[in-house]
Parts: C-alpha cells; structure tokens; sequence
C-alpha cells in the first residue's frame, strides 16, 4: 500500500468513529476533521470559506461553532450540487458559486483530474509528479468578483475566520478581500513551497503580504512532502496583531 493510500484509509477509518460526518461520508464527502485540533482552540461567529469544493471544511467549522454564520464559495458545477446537498437545512450558511479573486471578470479555470487541485492557474507537470492523477483534463470559464464586492461589512461578525483553499491564487483572493481583512480575526491558508501552478505565490510572499496587513503567522499544520522529504505545502494560520 503506498503513504498516499494509507494516509486515505487512516482518515476514512477517523471519520467512521465520528458520527457527526456520517451523513456527508454517504454522499461521497470525507469531512477534512484534520482541521479540528486548530479550530476547536479559537471562538469564531462567522466563516468565510473560499474554496469549499464539497464542503469538507465547512463541515468541520459548523460542528466546531454551532451557531456562527458560515459563507462558502465554490466554482465548479459539480462539487457545488454536492456542496447545497449537504448543507440544504442549514439556515446559517449561504452557499455562493463563484471563484473568489481580485477583479470581476470570467476567467478560465483548470480542471484537474481530482477537481479539488483545479485552479484558475494552469497546472504545472510539478503539481502532477507530487500528487499523481491531478493533470489538467479541460478548461472551463467561471465568474470571478472580489469578496470585498459580494459581502458588506455588516455581514462579518466578532472573531471572523477566513479559510483559503484556492491552488495558487492565494494572494489575487486576499487583494480581493482588503476592505473585509480589518474586521478578520483569522486566517487560515494553504501555501506552497514549491511552483505547483503557473505563477502561484509562494508562502513567504503570502506570509509578507499578510504581515502588511497586521497578521502574524501563529502555527503550520498538514504539511505534505515529497518523495525525497522537501516539504510541498501546508496550512498556515495567521491572527491579526493585538
């Protein structure tokens, strides 16, 4: 059995013990409960979730913070069906299907052969060499808008988390996001050591983008690493400067 299939199993097994993730786990959406360490140590009302693909994160933080206000965006056709399944009776997530970037225009998107390394930077033969069976398959077009042009000010509540899954477009979502980044209190972001898309921002560019805004980086977790040992990415969290 190789590391990547084992680590599956080992998650699938985890999620199996928790009850709470059955419901999704039958439509086919293993809940990203690696996640929860980090978030049941922070108190958060609302969520901003860009990049939610089928809701694995959305799931973690609804059972982390039972009443705060969740918002999920997510592009592509098909995780998005998934995505409004899951979520169909909660009243406090609105679901948006739409990428989240720094202009409003229509934009082609990269669809990888596992839709959640698709990204709206081409795909480089790196990102397939480390995590085989992600080349890309076709191209579609999807809507682009700030975040800053979809949420008002009103809508981000006390001890707001920003999560951001986006395969390389880290730093065109934060531009898009600088007149809600002063009321966030956290954000939480996948980065990149190495070039997986064309063009995509490394981590110390988006770690300095974010000091600039008044965010210190306080922890990184899930870090995946290639065959030789170089680290290839990992979540990051940053909270806003006291």
């Amino acid at each position: 059995m190789n590391f990547t299939l084992m680590k599956q199993v080992v998650k699938a097994c985890k999620i199996l013990r928790r009850p709470k993730y059955h419901k999704a786990l039958a439509r086919g959406v293993a809940a990203a409960f690696e996640h929860e360490a980090l978030l049941k140590n922070i108190s958060c009302k609302t969520v901003i979730d860009i990049g939610a693909n089928r809701g694995q994160f959305s799931l973690v933080a609804r059972h982390c913070f039972n009443e705060a206000q969740i918002f999920a965006f997510e592009p592509l056709p098909q995780p998005f069906k998934v995505l409004q399944s899951i979520f169909v009776r909660d009243k406090m997530i609105k679901l948006y299907q739409i990428a989240i970037g720094s202009e409003n225009v229509s934009q082609k998107m990269h669809i990888s052969q596992r839709d959640d390394s698709s990204s709206l930077l081409p795909i480089t033969e790196l990102q397939n060499k480390v995590f085989p069976g992600t080349r890309e398959k076709t191209i579609i077009n999807v809507d682009v808008k700030p975040l800053d042009s979809i949420l008002e000010k009103n809508d981000v509540k006390a001890n707001t988390l920003l999560k951001i899954d986006v395969q390389g477009y880290e730093l065109e979502v934060l531009k898009g996001c600088k007149n809600i980044l002063p009321l966030i209190a956290y954000v939480y972001v996948e980065c990149s050591y190495m070039e997986l898309y064309q063009g995509q921002p490394l981590a110390n560019e988006v770690i300095a983008f974010l000091d600039k805004q008044g965010f210190d980086l306080k922890g990184v977790y899930n870090t995946s690493y290639d065959a030789s040992g170089k680290a290839i990415q990992s979540d990051m969290f940053f909270e806003v400067t006291k």
